[in-house]
């Protein structure tokens, strides 16, 4: 089989399992939301135990959502940079090694296949095979020695795209309520509101994780009643202590 036609086999097999997988952009969406539901639901509740201004705890929850995004949508883009300066300071270590040192690459490339459970004899071929190739051995001294490789690259501006919609998206949710209802029914339709929110999240977080869906959405559930409680408690100690 020539390696047009292998690739093409590969590229066809990855592409039916990719079908299968999660998106990866969603696991992203996921925790984004997680986290802007989680924060503006604390502070929305925090707001409330200190004042019953229903304006006051909007405009913080707006706020909060707002810095929620700039700051996950920052935090998203920098750390995918971040990632990939990693990843080019390994391929050009690896470029560099190979250069100085081509003879102890090759040795290492064939110890590392040895470690994992290859004959001797058979980690020794498939080193030669690897290194007669330029391209193929600079792709595996940066994956095998320094965990990189150029495919694994990601894109900052879509990371953080990702991450701040989603943030927002899910620091709205519990504002919502206080655009139709006020005072303290508005509090409490923006609690309910909330847990089911976190609810849903936990049960799409299985989407991404190993854990059964409503054990997941119950565990969310729980830490943001957690949170309300506490949050709320909070609010009402600084009432006392401010007023």
């Amino acid at each position: 089989m020539s390696n047009l036609s292998v690739a093409a086999r590969l590229d066809t097999i990855m592409g039916a399992q990719k079908k299968k997988d999660t998106p990866g952009w969603i696991g992203d969406a996921i925790y984004g939301v997680n986290d802007g539901l989680g924060a503006i639901f604390g502070i929305i509740a925090g707001v409330a135990g200190y004042t019953s201004d229903a304006s006051t705890i909007v405009i913080s929850g707006l706020f909060g959502a707002l810095a929620s995004t700039l700051s996950m949508a920052a935090g998203a883009w920098l750390a995918t940079k971040s990632e990939n300066e990693l990843m080019e300071r390994g391929i050009r270590q690896a470029r560099e090694d190979i250069r100085l040192h081509p003879e102890r690459e090759r040795e290492t490339l064939t110890l590392l296949y040895q470690t994992k459970g290859f004959p001797p004899e058979h980690a020794e071929q498939m080193m030669r095979i690897v290194t007669a190739n330029d391209d193929h051995f600079l792709n595996a001294v940066a994956q095998e020695k320094y965990g990189h490789h150029e495919e694994s690259a990601g894109n900052p501006g879509s990371s953080a795209l990702y991450g701040g919609v989603s943030t927002l998206a899910g620091g709205i949710v519990p504002l919502i309520p206080f655009f139709f209802l006020h005072g303290f029914v508005a509090v409490v339709a923006a609690a309910i509101v909330s847990l089911i929110a976190h609810f849903a999240v936990g049960a799409a977080k299985s989407l991404v994780t190993v854990r059964s869906w409503w054990a997941s959405g119950l565990e969310m559930t729980v830490v943001g009643i957690l949170v309300g409680v506490v949050s709320y408690g909070l609010g009402l100690i600084g009432a006392v202590l401010i007023k």
